[in-house]
């Protein structure tokens, strides 16, 4: 088990699938570019900020209003969304690899 999200286990086996599909699989109907929502869940003590320096190299100059933030209902995790234009799939490939590389997020979306 690498951590729980409202009630849900999440172990690794459960997400790697999903992020071997998508790190290998393009979408053929996927037009670019195209607004895209990233979101990490996480314990960290300032996700937020780590997510925004994780994102910076490839997005730069995003508004304050392209991120949010919220806690779970119980206070362990946080949950931040980025909203932001993404211009081909190796360039949303990188920012997942980016996100996902940041201590502490256990679920990249």
């Amino acid at each position: 088990m690498i951590g729980r999200y409202h009630g849900l286990v999440l172990s690794d086996d459960d997400t790697r699938g999903l992020r071997d599909a998508m790190e290998t699989e393009k979408n053929p109907t996927e037009d670019f570019p195209h607004l895209h929502h990233v979101k990490a869940i996480g314990q960290h003590a300032d996700l937020l900020a780590a997510v925004r320096a994780a994102i910076a190299p490839h997005a730069p100059d995003l508004p304050d209003m392209a991120f949010s933030c919220r806690p779970s209902s119980q206070g362990q995790y946080q949950a931040v969304t980025v909203s932001l234009e993404i211009n081909s799939h190796e360039h949303l490939l990188a920012i997942y690899s980016s996100v996902k590389g940041i201590d502490g997020v256990i679920l990249c979306l």
